[in-house]
């Protein structure tokens, strides 16, 4: 017995995603972060009585859930960034924090696969089928029975995967990294961070149940409580394990995470009481092992570009893994903040789709795309403008000298070239996956992108060595999301392509000349401080008047978006 998708609350038939024709010329001109039309923004916020499972979300709620996120999120990532510079000031950056940067290949592709991309792409449009069943009345509980039929499978899952991790790992080093001076020291690492599997797979099972509930407090906190794991073994037990302890605290710091959202988790599963037993069939298939196959075989993919990156790397000088490591660790910020609001809409545009809304969910994902273009191409324009003085005031102290400030913001320049098709790639992969079905054409474009990835590093790694590595990342992440932006619309969300690419360009345009004036701005002052505040000033001031002069959509509504979230604080501060 296959799951029935719920009417479709307009009164119009819809057969599947692709079969709804847009009519409308450009993108829609409301918020950013609007779902709905603001007129009827009152009528579609929850009220006292009503469903608020069912209720369709209001402006102030996305604009306040995203804050949330983005505030928190913010948080994390600045405890990353104290994370990586005791890294640096501990270990320095030679062939120590390259044996432990092998072994943190096992927490980047865990989280990737269980936390940001892998599970949550299948988990969330499930929970949300699950509880749209609930909503309309099904009998029993359909979320306590999606629980009941996939968290005890999967967490055998996660067990067998750590324990192979576990006993493989010799095997594992010498694959990642073959020409690494100090193989033993990475494998030690490796076994300690293979614990790590356990509790991110928790962790991101959590999260994705609580976001399909509309909860973004407990799964935007995961980073800090991770972060402050890995920081604290650092400091209490480098003395001792040396580079091991940042190891140790990556096992720790995921079982944090787990901690931190389980309370609330427990109180999602207990809101409703269960009034007679219903059988599993209907809400088990919502989550097919064709849906995870595809989902994680994409996550897969797209974090094996680190393995083609490390790989390239280790026949390269000692250090310049580490090298890589900071640029892309500094260089993903605007990236990461840039996908906060996608983080948020997700569960609205699969919720969209589980009501059977295609409209609704198209607004949505031409919005998003909007507005994270103009948040990442901001970002990455100062990254570009202002590398080595942001290198040089996180990193250069202790172990980290001159040398390695400026071999690292050469990188971050070439990789922040990239981090446009990355959003991109982070914004679109969601809406393939976004009606819980499986799709295997973002995994072809992510390998496409690979394949272009792996023969571009290949071919520049030896006249360019590490910065040719960044060019081909940055090369082979763009060719992805070309990719699924012109796959869209008959394979996805049908979004409108051509008016979504005239609108990119349009802070494209103003990123590049930004990034020019930026750059002349900041080398004019030699304290590094000063030459950063001057040059992100000059770039944050000329990207605004351009923006808005060539009339960027993703612009002016997170002008008003602020605003208006800035009054609602106000407001509750007041009364």
């Amino acid at each position: 017995m296959t799951a029935q998708a719920p009417p479709v609350p307009t009164g119009r038939t819809v057969r599947g995603v692709g079969s709804v024709r847009p009519s409308a010329p450009a993108l829609a001109p409301s918020s950013v972060l609007d779902p709905v039309p603001p007129a009827r923004a009152a009528e579609t916020s929850p009220r006292a009585g009503q469903d608020t499972e069912l209720a369709p979300v209001s402006r102030g709620f996305l604009a306040k859930a995203t804050l949330v996120t983005a505030v928190l999120s913010i948080a994390g990532a600045l405890l990353g960034l104290v994370r990586d510079q005791a890294l640096a000031r501990l270990f320095g950056a030679g062939s120590e924090t390259d044996a432990f940067l092998v072994a943190w290949t096992v927490p980047e592709f865990a989280s990737t696969l269980l936390i940001e991309d892998g599970l949550a792409f299948a988990l969330i449009p499930a929970f949300s089928l699950a509880l749209a069943r609930r909503a309309q009345g099904a009998p029993g509980d359909p979320v306590r029975s999606l629980v009941a039929s996939t968290l005890p499978r999967l967490s055998l899952a996660f067990v067998a995967v750590s324990a192979l991790i576990v006993a493989t790992a010799p095997y594992l080093v010498a694959a990642l990294a073959p020409g690494l001076p100090d193989p033993a020291l990475a494998v030690d690492c490796t076994r300690l961070t293979a614990l790590c599997v356990l509790g991110f797979g928790f962790t991101g099972y959590c999260s994705a149940a609580l976001r399909a509930h509309r909860r973004f407090l407990a799964p935007a906190a995961i980073y800090v409580a991770y972060n402050t794991g890995i920081i604290t073994a650092m400091f209490v037990l480098g003395g001792h394990w040396g580079v091991r302890s940042a190891a140790i605290g990556v096992a720790v710091g995921s079982g944090l995470m787990v901690l931190i959202q389980l309370p609330s988790f427990v109180r999602q599963l207990c809101r409703k009481r269960v009034t007679r037993t219903e059988s599993v069939d209907s809400t088990e298939r919502a989550v097919t092992a064709a849906l995870v196959a595809t989902v994680l075989l994409f996550a897969l993919c797209r974090q094996s570009q680190v393995l083609i990156e490390r790989f390239l790397a280790s026949t390269l000088p000692a250090g310049a893994i580490s090298h890589l490591n900071y640029a892309q660790k500094v260089a993903q910020i605007p990236m990461t903040l840039s996908l906060m609001l996608c983080t948020v809409t997700f569960p609205v545009v699969a919720r969209a789709l589980a009501d059977g809304d295609v409209e609704r969910a198209r607004n949505r994902v031409e919005r998003d795309l909007a507005l994270a273009a103009c948040m990442v191409l901001l970002g990455a324009a100062t990254v570009i403008a202002c590398a080595p003085q942001i290198i040089e005031l996180l990193f250069q102290r202790g172990a980290f000298t001159a040398r390695d400030t400026a071999a690292t913001a050469d990188v971050m320049r070439v990789y922040a070239l990239g981090l446009l098709g990355q959003t991109m790639t982070g914004c679109l992969v969601r809406s393939y996956f976004s009606a819980g079905r499986p799709s295997w054409y973002p995994v072809a474009a992510m390998a496409a992108g690979i394949v272009v990835t792996s023969w571009v590093g290949a071919w520049t790694v030896a006249p360019w060595g590490v910065l040719g590595i960044a060019a081909a990342n940055a090369c082979g992440i763009t060719v992805t999301a070309a990719l699924l932006l012109a796959g869209m619309r008959r394979r996805s969300v049908p979004i409108r392509t051509r008016p979504v690419l005239a609108e990119l360009s349009r802070p494209l345009r103003a990123a590049a000349v930004a990034t020019l004036a930026g750059a002349c701005a900041a080398s004019l002052a030699e304290a590094p401080l000063t030459g950063l505040v001057i040059g992100a000033t000059t770039v944050l001031i000329v990207f605004c008047l351009l923006a808005r002069a060539l009339g960027s959509q993703g612009f002016a509504p997170v002008l008003q978006s602020v605003r208006s979230v800035t009054r609602r604080l106000a407001h509750g501060r007041t009364h």
